[in-house]
């Protein structure tokens, strides 16, 4: 028997039309503008691993904030973000995991300017 954990090299989120449905709670999805600087709440549901450091080298922790339709269906990088904060918890049974992300850049989706290569920030 084993712990069942998924690491996690960036944050991907539901479009926030899911959260409009009522499919997904708004912590589950990307707010509608995203604004350098700001922080915002986040959750996943299962025990999730995301990278905490302030390695200059690695522009000081930054991943990709991705859109995700599921199934492990990503967008391009939509931001650049720092995770603050990490906390894992259950209800009724069911293993979540929520936190707290920086947006320290955002990207337009239309320009083919690369921002990561995997989940180094260049």
């Amino acid at each position: 028997m084993g712990i069942q954990v998924e690491f996690n090299p960036d944050l991907a989120l539901r479009d926030l039309s899911e959260f409009e449905k009522g499919d997904r709670k708004e912590e589950e999805c990307i707010p509608k503008n995203l604004k350098k600087g700001k922080i915002y709440n986040f959750l996943k549901e299962g025990q999730r691993v995301y990278w905490l450091t302030n390695n200059e080298e690695w522009k000081n922790g930054q991943l990709p904030l991705m859109k995700t339709s599921g199934d492990q269906k990503l967008s391009r990088p939509i931001a650049s973000i720092k995770i603050l904060e990490v906390t894992h918890f259950l209800v009724n049974g069911k293993l979540f995991t929520k936190g707290k992300y920086q947006v320290i850049d955002t990207f337009d989706l239309d320009n083919p300017k690369i921002n990561f290569e995997s989940y180094k920030r260049i």
